[in-house]
């Protein structure tokens, strides 16, 4: 595999504790734990270690196997749900040791992902697994502080992971530009520190997307690159679909997106075989997407809501399923057939939902929108964003709305990305 289509959060994962950025002392304290455990010292049955997403849960799990010289078993919790498959999947390797002879670490990763409404079986095999487990068990959770975990943190050391620092991801991303042969503007690496959120994988995703295919990376490279609430914005929703190994996975990232379901359409179709190169990827994919398209126009023409979760499903898990090969990275495209919209014959249409929509707000006639209004916010849409995007919301505009007000698709994209 070219290492340009390698995930930059898997090449420059860290081997080492030393290496880890951040969280020093949840680290030494999760060590402490795992080291008397390994001894038989007396300690508590199971570890979690807790917190926002991209701090380094995981990683320290994956460091300390290879560390101590442990296998790692692992399962995420949301995916492997019920008493059966919990039982079946980390029951026997909690008993036994490997055929080396080799201790194991059992991991259970996003514990608090668990549907308590469906899943109290599974719960009940995870606090078992724990009582049971003749080696370390550790738990992740973003959120474990759920009533219905009450049993299960009684069991466990609790470790929490904070936010990394902006100066620790600045410090992280310059190593990686240095490696990569990028000469990178210090105001442009503490710009996706900054909006990452403390969230380490955010920020090396972010880099990777801007830096692609680049020699050289500048503030006005990156300075489209919003605040993050963690809703995924289209490149991450793309990546999260294509690089999912599961369904659960493929339909957690579509949901976690803010942009229009229509939009997110367009933007899977496009980037469709740039992701996929394989005939028999593209033939899935664009199954599974068609699909989804016969779903969306059935929803349109019956008003049958009924049907949204049928599309949904195939316009992320039955793509994320048409994948073969390792998931690679390349960078994705600007959806080229909402870029054509606004020359084509539904330009007057796409105006005319604009006039509407201002009307209705704002309480005048079309005319009067589109002499008064229409002309003072093309203006804002093309040189602010920020507010472009906030005037959207509240009039509920489309994408191809927005195209036709930006005149760009590159500026709707800016204003898109802020929604």
């Amino acid at each position: 595999m070219n290492t340009s289509s390698i995930l930059w959060v898997n090449k420059y994962k860290p081997k080492s504790f030393e290496e880890i950025i951040g969280n020093y002392k949840a680290i030494s304290e999760f060590r402490s734990w795992l080291e008397n455990k390994l001894k038989g010292k007396a300690v508590k049955h199971a570890a979690l270690l807790w917190g926002p997403p991209g701090v380094g849960k995981t990683l320290t799990v994956e460091v300390a196997a290879s560390t101590y010289n442990l296998e790692l078993i692992q399962m995420n919790a949301s995916d492997f749900r019920t008493r059966y498959r919990v039982e079946r999947i980390l029951g026997r390797a909690s008993e036994t040791y490997s055929l080396l002879g080799r201790g194991r670490i059992i991991l259970v990763d996003e514990v608090d992902g668990i549907n308590m409404a469906e899943d109290r079986g599974g719960l009940n095999a995870i606090i078992k697994l724990v009582d049971l487990s003749i080696h370390p068990v550790v738990l992740t959770a973003n959120d474990p502080w759920n009533p219905n975990f009450r049993e299960l943190r009684e069991r466990c050391k609790l470790i929490k992971y904070s936010r990394v620092n902006v100066r620790s991801i600045v410090s992280f991303l310059r190593k990686i530009c240095l490696a990569e042969g990028i000469a990178a503007d210090p105001s442009a690496l503490k710009f996706i520190a900054d909006r990452s959120g403390g969230d380490v994988r955010s920020a090396i995703n972010d880099l990777q997307s801007v830096a692609f295919g680049k020699r050289r990376l500048t503030l006005e490279d990156v300075n489209w690159i919003a605040f993050r609430d963690r809703q995924l914005d289209a490149f991450e929703v793309l990546r999260g679909i294509f690089s999912s190994s599961n369904c659960r996975a493929a339909k957690a990232a579509l949901s976690r997106s803010t942009l229009d379901y229509n939009m997110l359409l367009q933007w899977i179709h496009e980037n469709l075989p740039l992701q996929y190169t394989l005939i028999e990827e593209l033939i899935g994919g664009y199954e599974a997407l068609s699909r989804a398209d016969i779903y969306f126009g059935r929803i349109r023409s019956s008003q049958d809501w009924s049907l949204l979760s049928y599309a949904l499903d195939l316009m992320s898990a039955g793509v994320a399923m048409a994948r073969r090969r390792k998931f690679r990275f390349v960078k994705y495209n600007f959806p080229e057939r909402i870029r054509l919209l606004s020359q084509t014959r539904t330009f007057r249409s796409v105006k005319n939902h604009v006039l509407s929509a201002i009307a209705k707000k704002c309480h005048v006639s079309k005319r009067i929108a589109g002499v008064e209004y229409l002309p003072f916010l093309k203006v804002i849409f093309e040189l602010d964003p920020e507010t472009a995007s906030g005037i959207a919301k509240w009039l509920d505009l489309d994408s191809a709305s927005i195209i036709f007000l930006t005149g760009s698709y590159d500026k709707a994209e800016r204003i898109l990305l802020r929604m």
